[in-house]
């Protein structure tokens, strides 16, 4: 069901995923050496702690100070530092680059190979955890530019592997039995 978010057991952070651009794509980002619950209930956080999650506030902000809101019990992360530095990173891209609105990396877009090399521009996004958001952009938002699927590949398939995939509580059930089936197997999301 296009647009839902099932991934964090918090409605209201599942509920800002679907509604604020930057807290999605900052889940992404976090979502990386901790469980894709944690990391996509972090910009909840964020929003929680900074009383928005606006880019060009954040960016203009001291990067040092923006750091230590991350690092406020419970950290946004396992590694709050460095991951609060690569989050005021993608929010001064946001902020310079696409008129403070994240959604602006998506949209106008016009093959699936744009959207990738937007996505793998911006800080953190190396070519799995790019192909991965722009499945869960197909998937759960409807942004599909012509040849998404080639490009996410091979996200953008049937398999639920990823959190592009966990649209109902039970299929994030069957991303987490996956992941766990390729960590027994020495494999990767994308085997």
């Amino acid at each position: 069901m296009t647009g839902t978010f099932f991934i964090t057991g918090d409605p209201a952070a599942d509920q800002l995923l679907h509604d604020d651009p930057l807290a999605l794509l900052l889940g992404m980002l976090f979502d990386q050496q901790v469980p894709m619950e944690w990391a996509f209930a972090s910009p909840a956080k964020l929003k929680e702690r900074l009383g928005h999650l606006d880019a060009t506030q954040i960016a203009e902000m001291d990067p040092e100070k923006f750091v230590a809101v991350c690092c406020e019990k419970p950290a946004i992360h396992r590694f709050p530092g460095s991951m609060g530095k690569r989050a005021y990173e993608v929010c001064r891209v946001v902020a310079d680059e696409y008129d403070g609105d994240a959604a602006n990396v998506w949209q106008g877009v016009t093959s699936g190979q744009e959207l990738l090399d937007r996505l793998q521009a911006l800080p953190g996004f190396g070519g799995e955890k790019a192909r991965i958001f722009m499945a869960v952009l197909a998937k759960r938002l409807g942004v599909r530019p012509p040849g998404w699927e080639q490009a996410a590949a091979p996200f953008s398939d049937e398999v639920r592997r990823t959190v592009a995939d966990a649209d109902t509580p039970e299929h994030l059930q069957e991303v987490r039995a996956f992941k766990k089936l390729m960590k027994a197997q020495k494999k990767s999301k994308a085997d």
